[in-house]
């Protein structure tokens, strides 16, 4: 149901007065004032179409405008309007979304407009998307729509074909239906899909600006412009990044704690409800790849805040509390988990680890159970992480509390099923032998860093207390995923983040349609392929939930994965640090922070 933006503003009315909040006079950015943060990975550049980093994604967000966001401090999370003028209406049994974009936002002025002042319109949106097809542009968010979007089979194999993508022929599955009003249409529901235009890549890029500044690629990473509340002042690639506030942002209040809030969200919206966005006219980013010289930032004041490396969370952190001289100093301390899996998988069409038999069931299990998951945690993440229990982690709608992770590390139970399924010593030598008498060796996939080589080290001394010989695979990640794709690895451990809070964005890593990009362990299971399948047909409910459950069951019974932890994401803020709130799918919202030095 689309809510009008004057029900909107009166909703937030009526959201303030309830937690007796005096909105506070609307004034422009304080120039005076400057954000810093850092970045532990150089950014790629600013075109949302064209980068697949989320350090890039953190500055476009800033820049542009996707039509939807979350509710700054709801918890669990809510959709809400960025630019769009109500929520999507989802219609077809999930097939069809129709947007609205709200009248009057503007474009940040530039030269591509010849003077004029550039309103956001629906075809902004519909360009946008359409930049993802052109092979030009190399999207790599063209899985989402390839077979799936209305029309687009065509058209696509046409670009394909000759090079040239044709931005003004029509496609029935994303459409301007007036200026304000857009139409997508899939071929098959997609209720996820309104997550997803949260995301930067689904923010609005002028025409203009890329008909004026686009490279051959027809992209435009160096010349940002957008509808946001930042715009790009300086940088210097891999070192700097500053960003300046746009005078020409529209009125975004900062917003009101209401349902769904937690009792401490008052204290960190008082007085800023109702300010105008964004807060504090710059924002400086400095790249700093290392974990020592990030944390020295941070502790002599250069830094406002650190994502604190789980390397270093012994130097900071008690358990889950900041120590002692932390706290003295009025530094203040975010955790929450992340929304995100570590698992390790193994490639089901391997002759050694993979199939679907009994007895190759059980090898996988049994290396399972022999691995010493709460050490690696202790040892490996430092402890920093929960033990996981299900493919999908707790911050995401389908995670299943019921799913208690129970105690995995059984060195004993591993031995027995080693030997009931016939995997044993033959030969003396202390390590066994496959079933049929031949050498078992798992070779596990690893990178030449020093925190894979501890792994390594834990990985041999649990395969050695079970008589299984493991080698080590040592290649440069890049090189390894590549390898992975093609189904070139026996095993490897992996981490999948998801940007959205759908479940659906984990459980895709095992449908069988995935394999060669995102299921790694090259799953073909029907009955799991099924339940994905009618899962992605169904909204966010307990119908769905229950789905989930039966395709975690599945994972568990056939062992493609061996699920791992969920990580923590700490995050430290000075004293002078005001009206943050540390949220999952909000890894950046500059325009809402404060600083007062």
């Amino acid at each position: 149901m689309s809510l009008s933006t004057a029900a909107a503003r009166a909703a937030l009315a009526a959201l303030a007065s309830s937690f007796c909040f005096a909105a506070s006079p609307v004034a422009a950015a304080d120039m005076a004032k400057t954000l810093r943060v850092e970045f532990r990975v150089a950014e790629s550049g600013f075109d949302p179409q064209a980068f697949n980093d989320s350090y890039s994604s953190l500055v476009a967000d800033a820049i542009f405008d996707p039509l939807y966001t979350y509710d700054y401090f709801a918890r669990p999370i809510r959709l809400v309007p960025r630019t769009a003028d109500g929520l999507p209406q989802i219609t077809d049994g999930g097939r069809s979304y129709t947007l609205k974009v709200r009248p009057g936002i503007y474009f940040a002025d530039d030269p591509a407009f010849k003077g004029k002042k550039r309103e956001l319109v629906a075809e902004d949106y519909v360009y946008s998307i359409k930049r993802i097809f052109d092979p030009k542009v190399r999207s790599y968010w063209l899985y989402m729509f390839e077979k799936h979007l209305a029309g687009l089979d065509e058209p696509l194999a046409r670009a394909r074909k000759t090079g040239t993508f044709d931005y003004d022929a029509k496609i029935e599955g994303v459409q301007a239906l007036d200026r304000y009003t857009l139409r997508i249409r899939f071929n098959e529901p997609d209720y996820s899909f309104q997550h997803w235009l949260t995301t930067a890549q689904f923010a609005a890029v002028a025409r203009e600006v890329v008909e004026a500044y686009g490279d051959p690629s027809h992209r435009v990473m160096e010349n940002p412009v957008g509808t946001g509340a930042y715009r790009l002042k300086s940088w210097t690639r891999g070192q700097k990044i500053v960003l300046e506030a746009n005078p020409g942002y529209r009125d975004d209040p900062y917003p009101a704690p209401g349902t769904g809030s937690a009792p401490e969200d008052a204290a960190i919206a008082k007085g800023y409800v109702g300010r105008k966005a964004p807060l504090v006219g710059n924002v400086e980013i400095s790249i700093l790849e290392e974990a020592q010289p990030r944390l020295l930032s941070f502790e002599q004041g250069k830094l406002d805040f650190l994502e604190l490396p789980a390397s270093l969370a012994g130097n900071v952190l008690d358990g889950a509390r900041l120590r002692t001289a932390y706290v003295e100093r009025g530094i203040k301390l975010h955790r929450q988990v992340e929304p995100s899996v570590a698992f390790n998988f193994f490639n089901m069409d391997d002759p050694v680890v993979g199939g679907y038999t009994p007895e190759k069931i059980a090898l996988r299990r049994a290396i399972a159970l022999a691995y010493d998951r709460e050490a690696a945690i202790r040892t490996l993440a430092y402890g920093q992480a929960l033990p996981a229990s299900q493919p999908v982690p707790p911050v995401v709608p389908g995670y299943d509390p019921s799913l208690a992770s129970a105690k995995t590390y059984d060195p004993a139970a591993a031995r027995a099923l080693l030997d009931k399924f016939g995997y044993r010593d033959r030969d003396g030598d202390g390590f066994r032998e496959t079933p049929d008498g031949r050498q078992l060796t798992i070779v596990r996939a690893s990178t030449p860093d020093g925190a894979a080589r501890a792994s390594d080290e834990l990985w041999k001394r649990c395969m050695d207390a079970i008589g299984i010989r493991m080698t080590n695979l040592k290649q440069k990640w890049p090189e390894l995923n590549k390898m992975s794709e093609a189904g070139q690895l026996m095993m490897w451990g992996l981490s999948w983040i998801s940007s959205i809070p759908v479940a659906d964005t984990f459980y895709s890593t095992l449908y069988s349609h995935n394999i060669g990009t995102s299921n790694d362990a090259r799953l073909r299971l029907p009955e799991y392929d099924r339940l994905y399948e009618e899962s992605r047909s169904l909204p966010d409910g307990p119908a769905r939930t229950a789905l989930y459950r039966k395709m975690t069951e599945l994972v568990i019974a056939y062992a493609p994965w061996m699920l791992q932890t969920y990580p923590y994401d700490n995050v430290l803020a000075q004293p002078w640090v005001h009206a943050f709130k540390q949220h999952a799918f909000l890894r950046s919202q500059w325009r809402y922070y404060d600083v007062e030095r």
